[in-house]
């Protein structure tokens, strides 16, 4: 089978330059070579990346208690499920599960926790690691879901995957970023006309105007994904954990060169186009589109909040307490306290990070 490297250059060979966005969509999400697809340890310290779940189990367990807290909200109803899209190998839905049934035992016992993820991999995993809970887990797309009458749809580190446009301005016009294969085999970016027509309309509608030689991502999945969830939740939340800023922040100034970048064994990679499948490719999140896309789409903005500053309100702190009392040795109490440092304090991971709660009524 040949290298994912090398379809892509048969297939600008045959297409010519391909777009950004198709080729981001193939890097990751490629069904033989794709980042996300292939069977190789992706996060962790011997993967490319670390998540909020995997460096602490008090981020799934906190979230967990704010999930108990909008159940309540809800009148806890009878027919209650919890969605987590691109959900990975289930290490956050474990430790929700496993908090629910420790803390809530009545919201547990109406939990149906569905997982959600492309890869086969990723999903072979979560299925192992979460056989404990029984029928409490079920594994399908949320394409494939009925109506859920209350729940959750729940996503961390989601939308800032989805393929991403990248343009510039050029002589006063708005111009794509291409890819092409180069004289020496690699990948090289090329200039063309803009691809899509929603790329001006993008912009115009956030009341942005890029400066000549700006360069900026614009990500058009997001609608589509918004738009889908709405249509699938009639009564509840969707809450989006990610990093990224308001428009007139992430394209201000001081982000001439967007926020587009790569990284593998977690050092940050300076070519993008390099090793497409073998290094995760990402951009920044704009929370005006998400909000504005959401509101359009029948869900209410209730808060849009620092990850670190939203955990310690929603009771951190005092899980922390908890399992440090609960603690069988003074290694687990240390790991506790440690790991509770890097999600609160300023300087920590969790302070780039936002929390979007959004409500279906």
């Amino acid at each position: 089978m040949s290298s994912l490297s090398d379809r892509l250059r048969q297939r600008i060979q045959r297409e010519g330059a391909i777009s950004f966005h198709d080729f981001m969509e193939a890097a990751l999400y490629d069904d033989e070579g794709g980042y996300y697809c292939r069977d190789r340890q992706r996060w962790g310290r011997a993967g490319d990346y670390r998540t909020s779940p995997e460096r602490s189990v008090l981020f799934a367990a906190t979230f967990a208690r704010y999930f108990a807290t909008l159940f309540y909200k809800l009148g806890s109803p009878t027919d209650w499920i919890l969605i987590e899209a691109g959900a990975g190998s289930g290490e956050f839905a474990e430790g929700v599960l496993e908090t629910l049934r420790l803390r809530f035992p009545e919201v547990f016992k109406v939990t149906r926790y569905v997982i959600d993820e492309q890869s086969s991999a990723s999903r072979a995993l979560a299925q192992e690691q979460l056989a404990q809970f029984g029928q409490h887990v079920a594994f399908a797309r949320i394409t494939d879901l009925p109506v859920v009458p209350s729940g959750i749809v729940f996503s961390n580190e989601l939308l800032d995957a989805f393929p991403v446009h990248r343009v510039t301005v050029e002589s006063g016009q708005l111009r794509e970023f291409f890819v092409d294969n180069a004289d020496d085999g690699e990948f090289q970016w090329t200039l063309r006309p803009a691809s899509n027509t929603a790329l001006e309309a993008y912009f115009s509608g956030a009341g942005v105007r890029l400066r000549e030689g700006q360069i900026a991502e614009v990500n058009l999945g997001i609608e589509e994904w918004i738009t889908l969830v709405s249509t699938k939740l009639q009564r509840g939340y969707l809450i989006t954990v990610d990093y990224g800023a308001e428009a007139q922040e992430l394209f201000s100034a001081a982000r001439p060169d967007g926020t587009l970048r790569a990284f593998q064994k977690h050092q940050l990679i300076e070519n993008t186009l390099a090793d497409p499948g073998f290094q995760d490719i990402t951009a920044s999140v704009n929370w005006t589109q998400v909000k504005g896309v959401g509101e359009a789409a029948g869900l209410k903005t209730l808060e849009l909040e620092r990850q670190d500053r939203f955990l310690i309100r929603e009771g951190l702190l005092e899980e922390l307490e908890q399992r440090v009392d609960e603690a069988v040795d003074d290694v687990e109490r240390q790991r506790l306290r440690t790991s509770a440092r890097e999600m609160i304090l300023p300087s920590g991971m969790a302070a780039s990070f936002q929390v979007l709660v959004q409500e279906k009524c």
